[in-house]
């Protein structure tokens, strides 16, 4: 386990994580800090207490939200805008085959049919 001292609220926490998701952990409670000074600043200095709890509230009702998005997307997934890159295999192929069909209505031609 490894031990991450953070900031969250202007208060100074240690926190544990499994080795190597310290990262992670910087980024949830940057997440965290993010929503609290947002808070702070629109409402005012509250308690440590009611600004994490309103922090965690906003951050639920985000997360409900993109939760129903990806919901909708998966019983309806829009189409997509982006053309897919053509394999130029298959341009090769098909000017082979282009090229035998010519072939094929030249000797047509000439054969009277």
């Amino acid at each position: 386990m490894a031990d991450v001292d953070v900031d969250v609220a202007g208060r100074r926490y240690r926190l544990s994580c499994r080795d190597g998701e310290e990262d992670h952990l910087r980024a949830l409670v940057h997440m965290v800090g993010s929503k609290a000074e947002e808070l702070t600043g629109a409402l005012g200095e509250m308690t440590e207490a009611r600004t994490l709890l309103l922090s965690a509230l906003l951050l639920a009702d985000e997360l409900n939200d993109l939760r129903g998005a990806a919901a909708v997307a998966r019983k309806d997934p829009a189409p997509s805008t982006v053309a897919a890159e053509p394999d130029p295999a298959y341009a090769v192929a098909i000017e082979r085959i282009a090229e035998r069909v010519e072939r094929l209505a030249d000797r047509m031609e000439r054969d009277g049919q």
